[in-house]
């Protein structure tokens, strides 16, 4: 009979071959991106962190699944240690993600402002108002009534909740995207960043459940052997 129970051992022991398949998969991934190393030097640092995940969830992973085979209470609080490490660090990358996208809204204001107040900048959004189905930066009225043929809107499907009529006395396509750009690009901003919340707090909350399961399991350890050491020293 093992000194911890078969059912929490082999849970903790699944989690952790998960990850380290996870960990297998991302040191695949950080092998085939050694290839294109040197295609541009922002890369690096991205490279690099995928070098350090790879190697953090497959060196964790297999202290986890050492410290429950072997049943080893040190080992055990090891894991326990980093496990609170990354609940920690998790976290605080997810507080920050969440004060930098409450930023976002007035960030893309400001940049749009900037871009219509240089000459020559605001055509760089024309190629993208086909793209992503809308018209202007902030609105239609930001082409100051020489609306380009990229607003047009073909209501082909009967989606006229995205279409509207160009404004009064504006040349143009007759029906235009509805919405502005910066809306548009917000809702993607806003995707990306939700997406990258729930990683950081799902990670953080699994890496409170990894801490919490090692140290019943150590506890489980230290009960077991106390119990086995007084055993003996019952006397009749």
């Amino acid at each position: 009979m093992g000194k911890i129970n078969g059912c929490l051992k082999c849970l903790f022991i699944f989690f952790n071959v998960l990850f380290e398949i996870i960990g297998c998969f991302l040191l695949y991934g950080a092998i085939k991106t050694l290839g294109y190393s040197e295609i541009s030097q922002f890369g690096g640092p991205s490279l690099a962190w995928i070098w350090v995940f790879a190697f953090g969830f497959l060196g964790i992973s297999s202290l986890g699944i050492y410290a429950a085979c072997s049943e080893n209470v040190v080992a055990l609080k090891i894991f326990a240690g980093f496990m609170g490490a990354g609940m920690i660090i998790m976290i605080i990358f997810g507080i920050y993600v969440a004060v930098v996208k409450n930023q976002v809204d007035d960030l893309i204001h400001t940049v749009a402002e900037t871009i219509l107040k240089t000459d020559g900048q605001k055509e760089m959004i024309e190629p993208l108002q086909s793209t992503f189905q809308c018209c202007g930066i902030l609105s239609e009225t930001d082409w100051q009534g020489s609306i380009p043929d990229s607003c047009r809107c073909n209501d082909i499907y009967g989606s006229a909740s995205k279409c509207k009529r160009k404004p009064s006395g504006s040349s143009g396509p007759e029906l235009i995207y509805g919405e502005p750009c910066a809306n548009v690009f917000k809702y993607y901003i806003n995707l990306v960043f939700a997406i990258a919340l729930g990683f950081y707090f799902s990670f953080a909350a699994i890496a409170l459940m990894g801490l919490l399961i090692s140290l019943l399991m150590a506890h489980q350890v230290k009960q077991y052997e106390g119990a086995g050491a007084a055993m003996p020293m019952k006397s009749y």
